[in-house]
């Protein structure tokens, strides 16, 4: 399986498939990893967060040792809210590598654009549970810690997540590095249309996380759509003789998104890296285009928007 990329701003490409590991459990993240990358998979999104990557940095560290050589795999990962003061960031920069057993990472996200109280916890939360515990720390300085692992060759690419059209015009103007990718929520169902435009202008690679909407998201709740029984997408399935969720995928790579579908099934994992022997009519595009119904599954922020860095949920 060869890979179409995708240029970046910082003269690197990123493959527009990959392998989404949120929510991949222990015991199982490992062997996915294994998995696409003997599937043909050169491309592997990680983060701090999801507390897997000791394990996926154990089949890097075998891979890598002879398997595949560690140029020819792309990988991302992401500094959490708790890491955002300069020192911090720095120090989440060197614990992702140790994780991962790796001397540089490919890219490097800044999560999420609010900070949570630095310390131990991942969630800390307030004392009846209700709220996140949130830090004045600026990502300005996450963003410093980031351009200097840059010029340090502990990173190759820069970029963010879950930021919005005015949190990147902040970094914009307040960086000497530009974002390269931006990942974020986006599916049919969630579209993100001026947002993509928007990174189109300042040539920033869009990535799609749950770019299935995410059926086994803990967000979602009962009665949800389902894009995999969406009457118009399971009908250009039915056309191609594929399923729902590579219509869905393909439908994203043909406008130049790139996806990371998460799973930990070998089948799926090989099913969802066949999209590129066939090709969506742009009759067909467009159908999949009007159905877009502005739903976001995740949003971290709707529950304090007292926060510097809030508002965040708006769709641009």
């Amino acid at each position: 399986m060869a890979t179409p990329t995708l240029p970046l701003s910082s003269g690197h490409s990123i493959p527009i498939l990959g392998l989404g590991t949120w929510l991949s459990k222990p015991g199982e993240v490992g062997q996915a990893v294994d998995l696409a990358l003997k599937a043909g998979y050169r491309h592997i999104d990680c983060a701090q967060a999801y507390q897997n990557q000791q394990e996926i940095g154990a089949v890097f560290k075998r891979v890598f040792s002879g398997e595949i050589p560690r140029e020819d795999v792309f990988v991302t990962s992401k500094v959490w809210n708790t890491f955002h003061s300069y020192q911090k960031a720095k120090e989440a920069i060197d614990l992702i590598l140790a994780e991962l057993e790796l001397e540089y990472v490919d890219l490097m996200l800044i999560h999420w654009p609010m900070g949570y109280e630095e310390g131990a916890e991942i969630f800390p939360k307030t004392a009846d549970g209700t709220k996140m515990r949130y830090s004045k720390e600026d990502y300005l300085d996450t963003w410093k810690a980031l351009e200097e692992a840059v010029k340090e060759g502990k990173i190759k690419s820069i970029g963010l997540s879950n930021f919005n059209h005015k949190q990147i015009e902040r970094i914009v103007a307040n960086s000497h590095i530009k974002p390269a990718v931006l990942q974020v929520e986006l599916h049919p169902y969630f579209q993100q249309k001026k947002l993509r435009d928007f990174c189109k202008q300042h040539n920033i690679v869009v990535t799609a996380y749950s770019p299935l909407g995410n059926p086994t998201n803990p967000f979602r709740k009962t009665g949800d759509p389902s894009i995999l029984t969406d009457d118009t997408v399971t009908e250009i399935a039915k056309k191609y003789g594929k399923t729902p969720a590579q219509v869905a995928l393909r439908w994203a790579i043909q406008h130049n998104i790139v996806v990371i579908p998460k799973s930990t099934s070998e089948h799926r994992i090989k099913e969802n890296g066949a999209l590129f022997d066939f090709e969506l009519a742009a009759d067909e595009l467009k159908k999949i285009d009007d159905l877009d119904k502005k739903w976001r599954i995740l949003d971290l922020t709707q529950r304090d928007g007292d926060h510097p860095h809030f508002p965040f949920n708006e769709d641009f």
